[in-house]
């Protein structure tokens, strides 16, 4: 692979780029309330500090069922903060704990296997206790949502209620955390235009139209070093993704056409067309198709496998590239081989066992720490994208530690939520309905916070298999 150019993808944000955060909380008659569900696992954790540290003025809850936990780090956070014991399986309990929160971030994972949208039904069907004052947010008195969700078939469960969530002006987005969330998001860019507006899959396809260039084949990479110091919890969805076929999508097997309005901005242009030729859906084996993939300093080349995600399909069926695949892989190079083994050797019944899988996970855990504390927990995202006037462009994304970088990336999806720039339904990060156009810079400032590498539109001669 030969670099001809680079384009950095934002620099520390500009006192004029946060003038509107500042006008909005300005406008504020009372402080938001955000409630972080899973607030005392790894990743909920990361996301309510990361809040406290993006908006400080935000009253912050941290749900769970671990009330020491809990307590202890809504001490940390400060007197904004404090534990709320919630249990989302008991529908009761749930709803009390949404009475007054103006978003809900559900961070509580495993997503693999759950059969109902609990928390997001519970968003759109409770009515905060005061009428919503928060900056120029647009819906009126439900409360917003936001998830990590990390499962195609969760991901458009929620989808499916996106029209009684539009009924109840709600705002809501699935898959809002790193990857996918940011991953995915900014592929926006890549096909329709980096100079106007920078988040990674979602810019990329934009910049290749901009361009007069069609998105040929889209693919994700992400390297994660062990858990990525994410706990338990990722380790379960690891496992039970195996027991997943990979889903994916390949130009040249169909002629189907489908074709979508444009849209800018706020502008529907309805008399203006563009039509993508899909590719077919197609099945593979779970952590298969290994592939080396350079992901720049501190990383460079990590081998990665095929793996079923989200954003796939998002991808697919929003930004309408034909070719859509993801592929994962970790360090130490022996979990990658443990990975395959548990894929190959182990029943598919017993790896969609979520019991039997967090059985599995809790007799693991302590060695899994303790090759944690030596391979540390660096997390590099890569996304390639290949056009039809051969101009092939990628994304890079690097931070030292994923359970940070997950809480600033989800915090970021949060905040552009609370300023007003998700409108009333269940959107994914690649739909402009979901994230404003004009947000979308300040939100990948906000998340790229602490990365050693950073770069989007670096575009190259030669492909990669």
């Amino acid at each position: 692979m030969v670099a001809m150019g680079v384009v950095r993808a934002c620099a520390p944000p500009a006192a004029a780029s946060l003038s509107r955060e500042a006008a909005a909380q300005r406008k504020s008659s009372r402080t938001a309330r955000v409630l972080v569900l899973g607030g005392t696992g790894r990743v909920g954790g990361s996301t309510a500090a990361a809040l406290s540290n993006l908006r400080p003025d935000l009253t912050i809850l941290v749900g769970g069922r671990n009330r020491e936990k809990g307590e202890s780090l809504a001490a940390k956070l400060g007197e904004q903060s404090e534990f709320v014991q919630v249990d989302t399986r008991n529908a009761n309990m749930l709803e009390k704990a949404l009475q007054g929160v103006d978003l809900v971030v559900h961070t509580a994972g495993p997503f693999q296997r759950a059969e109902e949208c609990t928390v997001l039904q519970a968003a759109i069907s409770t009515k905060l206790g005061n009428q919503n004052t928060i900056g120029t947010l647009p819906f009126s008195e439900q409360t917003a949502y936001i998830d990590v969700c990390d499962d195609t078939d969760y991901s458009w469960r929620a989808k499916g209620f996106h029209e009684q969530a539009k009924a109840a002006g709600v705002p809501a987005i699935t898959t809002a955390g790193i990857y996918p969330g940011v991953s995915n998001g900014t592929s926006f860019f890549l096909l329709f235009g980096t100079h106007k507006f920078p988040l990674m899959a979602a810019e990329l396809v934009h910049g290749s139209r901009s361009e007069n260039g069609e998105p040929e084949r889209l693919r994700f990479f992400y390297y994660t070093a062990g858990t990525g110091g994410a706990g338990p919890t990722i380790l379960a969805t690891s496992f039970l993704l195996l027991g997943e076929d990979v889903i994916a999508y390949n130009k040249g097997i169909s002629n189907f056409f489908i074709c979508v309005p444009m849209v800018f901005l706020r502008e529907t242009l309805s008399h203006f067309y563009l039509c993508y030729q899909l590719g077919e859906e197609i099945k593979l084996k779970p952590y298969s198709g290994a592939l080396g993939i350079d992901f720049g300093k501190g990383v460079r080349k990590k081998n990665v496998y095929l793996l079923n995600l989200p954003e796939v399909k998002s991808a697919f069926k929003i930004l309408g590239v034909p070719t859509v695949s993801a592929r994962f892989g970790t360090a130490p190079v022996f979990w990658n081989w443990a990975m395959q083994a548990f894929a190959n050797f182990l029943p598919a019944e017993f790896l969609r066992d979520r019991n039997k899988v967090q059985k599995l996970v809790e007799s693991v855990d302590p060695l899994v720490r303790a090759i944690d504390g030596i391979a540390g927990e660096r997390v590099s995202m890569r996304v390639d994208l290949e056009c039809s006037n051969g101009r092939n462009t990628i994304g890079l994304f690097t931070h030292k530690k994923l359970s940070v970088s997950v809480g600033f990336a989800t915090a970021a999806f949060a905040l552009a939520v609370l300023e007003g720039n998700t409108q009333p339904g269940v959107w994914f990060p690649e739909e402009p309905e979901g994230i404003a156009m004009e947000a979308r810079k300040l939100l990948l400032e906000r998340a790229s916070q602490g990365t050693s590498n950073f770069v989007m539109n670096k575009w190259f001669l030669f492909r990669q298999p």
